[in-house]
């Protein structure tokens, strides 16, 4: 078979440009460490790195997450420290003035260093995170959650809780809303009431307290129902509907003028307004009460002068009630707490998990990527003496030509 001198040229250029083509190819998967320059390389193994590098990446954002969440928590869990604190010196105060060797004058003065105290409270209550939000908003983190007008302090965030993906099937509440920790504070000895209008009266309680422990029945619940005399002059009537709930036999009945300090089953509350015949007010037994309430409760009770048996009686009841609602709010912090501290060992858990997952990730994106340096360094060997042999063969052939003998 005869060859031309062009295509003789042509086919040896062509074998000697690939074989520099593909020792070019081994140098830069040397240079570079891996094996797969482009998909083309091997389709399979570039789909499972793609694979690979995006379940590493989200594995990355576990991470964070988690760092945030464990920061959000740690500071939720330092002021919930000082809030702890806070309580059980309030608690010591209370222990303190049950003293009977104390006064009047003495008394005033641990109410006086309460009111501080509700205000380092209310202080804990907005504390704010690295950024400037508010720990105990809820997702109303933009404004302070807590704010006082006078005794009262009342809530303007919401009850809820920020979650963070912080695994593959783990989402986490990175802190607590301010309603669940300092409002909603179960609550002894309390009442709550609800009015009934007819629609052409009002009424509406302003205080509601035992007077009598011996003669209140807990968990019941009382009505007071308005109607009018033979002269239509207004009146009242107060039934335990728990115990008497046709409403048969009155507790307490008389003669009603806005604001009327009403007396019955050992409770003492004060009405005002103008209700009309028919309308009534639900007295139960509440179920949660404030901290701030509840300081704010003591202090009225330490400020109070204690002169008589009656009200000596009375202070010491009320101080008992004081104590056992900060044992509660006690309690209820350190209930938030332990939660807190179980979520901050859980994240450490999944932290270990993650790494341990990226460490997977990372071998297996190795195993498909990186080169093998001994297999590349062999390789490359081979195809430069695959090209010094193509090129010295080329020459040697190149000069075969009639003309060297003529």
């Amino acid at each position: 078979m005869r060859i031309s001198t062009n295509s003789l040229y042509e086919s040896n250029v062509s074998r000697i440009g690939d074989t520099q083509s593909s020792l070019a190819k081994v140098q830069q998967q040397i240079a570079s460490g891996k094996r797969l320059l482009s998909p083309a390389d091997d389709p399979l193994g570039a789909a499972k790195a793609l694979d690979l590098t995006q379940s590493q990446a989200m594995n990355t954002q576990y991470t964070e997450n988690r760092n945030s969440a464990r920061s959000a928590l740690s500071m939720q869990e330092g002021t919930l420290q000082s809030v702890t604190s806070l309580l059980q010196d309030v608690r010591s105060q209370v222990v303190a003035a049950g003293s009977g060797t104390l006064d009047d004058t003495s008394r005033k003065f641990i109410a006086g260093e309460l009111r501080s105290r509700l205000s380092e409270l209310t202080s804990l209550a907005n504390s704010r995170d690295g950024v400037g939000n508010y720990l105990f908003g809820g997702f109303k983190d933009n404004a302070a959650p807590f704010s006082s007008n006078g005794s009262t302090v009342s809530y303007a965030g919401d009850n809820g809780q920020k979650m963070l993906q912080v695994g593959t099937s783990r989402q986490m509440p990175a802190g607590d809303s301010g309603d669940a920790i300092f409002m909603n504070v179960p609550a002894s000895a309390v009442f709550s009431s609800t009015s009934t209008s007819s629609g052409t009266g009002s009424a509406a309680l302003s205080n509601i307290t035992i007077k009598d422990a011996s003669q209140a029945v807990p968990g019941h619940q009382y009505e007071v129902l308005f109607g009018a005399d033979a002269g239509g002059a207004p009146t009242y009537t107060v039934y335990d509907t728990t115990r008497d709930p046709n409403k048969s036999t009155p507790l307490a009945t008389g003669p009603y003028a806005s604001p009327q300090t009403i007396a019955a089953a050992g409770l003492e509350m004060t009405v005002s307004g103008t209700p009309a015949a028919n309308d009534t007010l639900s007295i139960k037994p509440a179920r949660t009460q404030s901290m701030f309430k509840t300081l704010d409760k003591l202090i009225a009770t330490l400020e109070a002068p204690v002169t008589t048996d009656t009200e000596r009686s009375q202070f010491t009841y009320d101080l008992g009630v004081a104590g056992q609602n900060i044992d509660n709010a006690l309690n209820n912090v350190l209930s938030v707490r332990a939660s807190v501290g179980s979520r901050l060992q859980e994240l450490d858990t999944l932290d270990d998990a993650g790494s341990a997952r990226d460490l997977q990730y990372a071998e297996q994106l190795s195993d498909i990527q990186d080169v093998d340096y001994v297999k590349a360094v062999t390789e490359l060997t081979q195809k430069q003496m695959q090209l010094q042999a193509a090129q010295q063969s080329f020459a040697k052939v190149s000069g075969l030509s009639l003309f060297n003998f003529l």
